[in-house]
């Protein structure tokens, strides 16, 4: 009897048996989930490249070239990656309806999906930038003050101070950054398009572009107003003042010109 009671095992043994079941389940998990969720992500995005291919051939390929290698009508797609993509579509600039010294912002023909399929295609001739999260154009973090600083520095000799956009050399203009989405404006920086340059990561950081567009949205948001009354590109008194010299006085020199005329005639009759 004192054997038996010896070999009778403890009330937690089956609890710990369970425990050790379920861990090894879990390793298990850990083990061949991942290479799952791999293998899925890799089919959608060969499917993706697929449908892009094929929009690509209908909506692109006449300027671009078959295998986006350009032509004498477009310039060559390899190496620019998904941003290029994304910023030219979903601005409605590509596909361009003719050619000219710049391609102007228009509706946008194609949905959201078929843009980022488009992406996948073009992205997958060469690596280039890629698309932007929230977390990196968004407002979190943001020192506006500094993104003045940079825009000021770097981006309003052709958009004006506070992006109103001006005109350039032989039909080219630079836009107007008002209502432009904070994605875009990040991925314009990222690729350059048309006569803008490139502010890869070594040239305006991650945070840098995160300043640049925070100033954007507070000098032209609904909050933002204008202490001298009409804006007149945001340059500020300078150009107020001018205003008023030119336009005041003009009115001034009008008014004394027509009185002169009137009592000179007055006085003959």
């Amino acid at each position: 009897m004192k054997k038996l009671s010896a070999r009778r095992r403890h009330p937690l043994a089956a609890l710990v048996v369970l425990l050790l079941a379920l861990a090894c389940t879990g390793g298990l998990y850990a083990v061949f989930a991942p290479a799952d969720k791999a293998k899925a992500d890799e089919t959608a995005q060969s499917l993706a490249i697929d449908e892009g291919k094929k929009l690509f051939a209908v909506g692109c390929a006449s300027c671009h070239g078959t295998g986006g290698q350009g032509s004498s009508d477009g310039p060559s797609l390899v190496g620019v990656g998904a941003a290029a993509v994304d910023f030219q579509v979903g601005t409605g600039r590509m596909p361009a309806q003719q050619p000219g010294p710049q391609v102007p912002r228009k509706k946008v023909i194609y949905t959201q999906a078929e843009i980022d399929q488009l992406a996948a295609y073009v992205s997958s001739l060469g690596s280039g930038p890629s698309i932007p999260t929230k977390a990196q154009y968004g407002p979190d973090g943001a020192d506006i003050a500094k993104g003045g600083e940079l825009f000021r520095t770097n981006c309003a000799q052709c958009h004006n101070f506070t992006g109103k956009g001006g005109a350039l050399t032989h039909g080219k203009f630079a836009p107007d950054l008002e209502g432009v989405s904070p994605k875009h404006i990040y991925e314009a920086m990222q690729t350059g398009p048309q006569n803008m340059p490139s502010f890869p990561d070594t040239t305006l950081s991650e945070q840098n572009k995160k300043d640049i567009i925070a100033y954007l949205n507070a000098v032209n948001g609904d909050d933002s107003v204008s202490p001298g009354g009409l804006e007149l590109g945001g340059l500020g008194p300078v150009s107020e003042g001018l205003f008023a010299w030119i336009f005041g006085l003009g009115a001034l020199i009008a008014v004394a010109v027509w009185v002169a005329a009137r009592t000179a005639k007055a006085k003959k009759s």
